[in-house]
């Protein structure tokens, strides 16, 4: 008995009804899984990506879990179904195959309208060019009274995309199928249906190429599960030349099995010359017509193109709707906004080999033209790569210079690859320019002296060319000589190079300024960094303040990061430790939201963390803090961040009782830089962990010498009067409390230190009702502050002292016992058990932000851009840090330790 057949007279084939079957090594990705299962809840769900992304065999694997079974009809759609008459007898072959097999399963267990006959009434097309519109209506009927909705996977579906008779035709069904009918189209291009409408009513569902683009961890396993594991830098080096794409990954992954060394084989294989060019020519290249084939040959030498800089490479005007088309298309090609493109770098990479191939010597040509049009639309540091080879490198450092880019050397996600461009300049090149770009070089690697030998060289070209001097010149010297003035502790040269920061700005357009923001954000930090040495703290802050107000882009966001974690230490020296971890928490959260690595930041921020969680007793924080700090970038060349490192390291073994070990994390600051000019502040500090390890330590005559040798400031002459009081020295303690001057905008950890020791003198004479009141009085300020350390370190006199007068010690439970005398309570909601033993980190703190604003984890997750399970990860840590099970609970616990 013959089969069913088309209206051509051919028979059905059964194979284009079968689901494919995922081979063995297939990795079943969880997170796509979901997408679909989410999919086809709605009417439409489009897979669409390039050629070999995996668009198949993803909704094949889904189709086999126990959600989708038994629901999918299947049909592989191939060439001839353009015949609209043709493709409709597949779709109803298809759609009777799935209601044969679910009436089979669930042997005749459900609604009429569901039994595979039903699928008979509605017909056949009887031409293969041509689908009667009744027919349509019947099948769209019979859906709509189904009791379970069928799933249509049309795979490939690019064989019909530009049908816009069978587009048509399938919205018209869809649309009248009700809840019976849901459509999932694999696709390297989207389809003719009105997908803006079913996107505008949330009927569908996209799952493009950046979703079905292999994550690193996914590479990871699917490259174990053929045998294969590689290092972190070469799992780096697949995922990135590989873009995550399946077929490359497939490809790869099977010519290193047969490689010796398969993570040698995989850094340094030539894609042209391997079995990805095969398939990409084949599958992209070769199916595209011949001036879309020029095009992206000449373009496979940019990292990015525009439809202007492909019309410069091939010399036509044909770019803006080639490269729509093509991404359109999905052939490798990516729009990335303002009308740039982007090809895959596999897919780049191929095309440059083929272009040698195919047209031997034009490679110079296209690298000339692109520099040429890149230059003249203002993009200097793009043009750069392309102008290297051939270059008179004299007028590319002065057109680099000229465009205000000075500073991409400094900052910026550039940086490293101009520093590698310019490293080939010979040092024949020769000008003030050329000079601008070796200082900037050395200075950005901390070789301060040949950094100002090349500063020297520009200064006194610029004496000698006077009033013709050219503004971007001069711009570009004073910039980098508060950069220069910074690392040798310079203030005063910092300032004044400033003022002629400032006067050269005066002479260029307001508009060519405005596209560097990161010249005023770098010059603000690096002058607000050298008053901070200097210990100008009011002019740092209103430098700092001012680099923090300078626009956030890609280029500024170091800068950023680093005024805000100045701003926290100037805060700490102050006495304002929850300003400081404030200022802090927002350089670390700035560093993340920018994507800056923590081994890349500043470092300074995690020690002013680790700052305030010693001052409130919390040491093991302080620890991971200070870990965090010293495996940053800046922590070798950071003048502030290599003093304060010790001193912290210093202040946290004394306070775990280890006096000796205090003395001896300071001995790397016993040789003071050559370079760096002394700083009043941090020989103060010095002076002060010096005397006060000393001091724990029983070396008396140590600590005395320390105040002798004429460092000593006003904290160490107020650990010194505290010292004094305890050797029985008061009238000495006492002049020397009386000599320590009161400074202006001294926060409550300044404060509370000098009470205790003016109680202490009280004490010491006997006065206990003033000592009493001090201590009250530095109870009261160090409470919202949470300062315990002060009061530990305060001496058995505190401890006596509150034990006589018990009142002092009421509603302080965020004291230990061995000062107040007092146990704490164990009240359910008390304020000692909201204390965290954790502190929350940025994003933690963000979370607990919004949850006070009473946004649900949905909108939390959409306010920070994170998947809602990791909000609830973030959630769950929030509510274990502050001891608490509800939102109310965890936001009143925050607002008591003042964290909101």
């Amino acid at each position: 008995m013959a089969g069913p057949l088309t209206p051509t007279g051919d028979p059905l084939l059964a194979t284009r009804f079968r689901i494919p079957v995922p081979p063995e090594t297939f990795l079943r990705r969880a997170r796509l899984l979901e997408r679909l299962d989410e999919g086809v809840r709605r009417p439409l769900t489009l897979v669409s990506g390039a050629a070999g992304a995996g668009k198949t065999l993803l909704v094949a694997d889904w189709a086999g879990t126990v959600t989708a079974r038994n629901t999918v009809a299947w049909l592989s759609v191939e060439p001839e179904d353009t015949a609209p008459g043709v493709f409709w007898t597949y779709v109803l072959e298809a759609l009777r195959r799935q209601a044969a097999v679910r009436y089979a399963d669930l042997a005749g267990g459900f609604d009429d309208a569901d039994s595979p006959d039903r699928f008979d009434d509605v017909g056949s097309p009887a031409r293969s060019d041509k689908v009667d519109h009744s027919l349509l209506a019947r099948l769209a009927a019979l859906l709509n009274r189904r009791a379970e909705p069928v799933v249509l996977v049309l795979d490939e579906f690019d064989h019909v995309v530009s049908s816009a008779e069978i587009a048509e035709a399938l919205h018209f069904v869809l649309r009248h199928a009700g809840g019976g009918l849901r459509l999932v189209i694999t696709s390297r291009t989207e389809p003719l249906l009105p997908l803006h409408r079913y996107r505008a009513a949330d009927e569908a569902t996209d799952i493009r190429d950046r979703d079905l683009a292999f994550r690193p961890a996914e590479t990871a396993e699917l490259l174990r599960r053929h045998g294969i594991r590689l290092s972190g830098a070469g799992l780096d080096t697949v995922a990135e030349r590989t873009g995550g794409w399946a077929a490359g990954l497939r490809l790869c992954i099977l010519a290193a099995q047969r490689a010796d060394d398969p993570e040698s084989y995989l850094k340094g294989f030539e894609a042209g010359q391997s079995r990805l060019a095969d398939f990409l020519l084949a599958e992209v290249l070769d199916a595209q017509p011949s001036e879309t084939q020029d095009l992206l040959l000449r373009s496979s030498v940019l990292e990015r193109v525009h439809p202007g800089l492909a019309d410069a490479l091939t010399g036509r005007a044909d770019g803006a709707p080639v490269l729509a088309g093509l991404q359109r298309a999905n052939a490798f090609v990516e729009a990335i906004g303002d009308s740039w493109y982007r090809l895959h770098p596999l897919f780049a990479e191929i095309l440059r080999a083929h272009l040698r191939v195919r047209s031997p010597g034009l490679e110079p040509e296209l690298h000339h033209r692109a520099a040429r049009w890149l230059g003249g639309a203002g993009l200097v540091t793009e043009a750069l790569p392309h102008a290297v080879d051939v270059a008179d490198w004299e007028l590319l450092a002065h057109r680099f210079v000229d465009d205000l880019a000075l500073g991409r050397l400094l900052t910026g996600v550039d940086a490293a690859r101009l520093d590698e461009l310019f490293s080939r300049m010979p040092h024949a090149a020769a000008g003030p320019a050329p000079d601008l770009v070796r200082a900037a070089r050395e200075l950005a690697r901390h070789n301060v002296g040949r950094g100002l030998g090349h500063l020297r060289r520009v200064r006194e070209r610029l004496r000698a060319d006077g009033s013709r001097a050219s503004a971007t010149v001069r711009l570009g010297c004073a910039l980098l000589s508060v950069l220069a003035a910074r690392m040798t502790g310079a203030a005063d040269r910092a300032e004044a190079a400033a003022r002629e920061m400032e006067a050269a700005r005066r002479d260029l357009p307001e508009e060519r300024l405005a596209r560097h923001p990161e010249l005023t954000a770098l010059m603000l930090t690096d002058l607000g960094s050298a008053q901070l040495w200097a210990g100008r703290f009011e002019a740092a802050r209103r430098s700092l303040v001012a680099a923090a107000r300078v626009d956030v882009a890609p280029a500024t966001a170091y800068p950023h990061h680093e005024c805000l974690s100045r701003l926290a230490l100037i805060d700490f020296l102050r006495g304002w430790p929850r300003r400081a971890e404030a200022h802090a928490l927002e350089a670390v959260a700035q560093a993340e939201r920018s994507g800056l690595q923590p081994a890349a930041r500043t470092g300074l921020a995690e020690l002013v963390r680790a700052a305030v969680a010693i001052d409130r007793d919390e040491l093991v924080a302080a620890g991971a803090h200070l870990d965090r700090a010293a495996a940053s970038a800046a922590a070798p060349h950071d003048p502030i961040v290599t003093a304060e490192l010790p001193l912290l390291r210093s202040r946290l073994r004394l306070a775990q009782g280890d006096p000796r070990g205090a003395l001896h994390a300071l001995d790397v600051l016993e040789q003071p830089s050559p370079v760096v000019r002394r700083s009043p502040w941090v020989e103060d500090r010095i002076a002060l962990a010096t005397f006060t390890a000393h001091r724990a330590g029983g070396r008396r005559e140590a600590a005395a010498r320390v105040l002798h040798g004429g460092a000593a400031g006003p904290q160490t002459a107020l650990a010194a009067a505290h010292a004094g009081l305890g050797d029985g020295e008061r009238e000495e303690a006492l002049r020397l409390l009386d000599s320590i001057p009161s400074e202006p905008g001294q926060g409550p950890k300044v404060t509370v230190a000098t009470l205790l020791v003016r109680a202490r003198a009280a004490d010491a004479l006997d006065d206990e009702y003033t000592a009493g009141r001090l201590v009250a009085r530095a109870l009261a300020l160090a409470r919202p502050e949470r300062l315990r350390r002060p009061f530990l370190d305060a001496g058995p006199w505190l401890v006596r002292l509150m034990r006589r007068s018990p009142s002092l010690g009421q509603g302080h439970d965020w004291l230990p016992e061995s000062v107040t005398g007092h146990p704490p309570r164990s009240t359910p909601g008390s304020r000692e058990e909201s204390v965290p033993t954790e502190t929350l980190t940025p994003r933690e703190h963000e979370v607990l932000c919004l949850l006070a604003r009473l946004l649900s984890v949905e909108e939390i997750a959409a306010e920070l851009h994170l998947s809602v399970n990791t909000v609830k990860t973030h959630l769950k840590n929030v509510y274990r840090k502050l001891a608490a099970t509800r939102r109310n609970e965890a936001v009143r616990r925050a607002r008591e330790l003042d964290l909101l």
